[in-house]
């Protein structure tokens, strides 16, 4: 009797490291495709790193322009030599 709980045992421990070795894949490829950064974030994440949303320009006086794309708007901010933020946003 002993025998036979320890080859069920053994059976079922089988199974489950079974079981988890073929969802682990699946697991990690859906995480790749289907990753998205939240909106609120500064950067993006591509191949695994972080890469900043938007394209700034940055100008010698210190003033910059920086333009995010996010579906079918944008938003274009920018900021002056003397300090003065200006943030606008378009949808087409």
């Amino acid at each position: 009797m002993k025998a036979l709980h320890l080859t069920l045992a053994l059976g079922g421990i089988a199974a489950v490291v079974v079981a988890v070795g073929a969802l682990s894949p699946a697991f990690a490829q859906r995480g790749d495709a289907q990753a998205k950064t939240p909106a609120n974030w500064s950067y993006e994440i591509r191949n695994g790193r972080r890469v900043p949303r938007g394209n700034r320009v940055t100008q010698a006086d210190g003033s910059w322009r920086e333009e995010v794309r996010d579906g079918a708007c944008s938003t274009v901010r920018t900021m002056s030599a003397a300090g003065e933020y200006r943030e606008t946003r378009q949808c087409d």
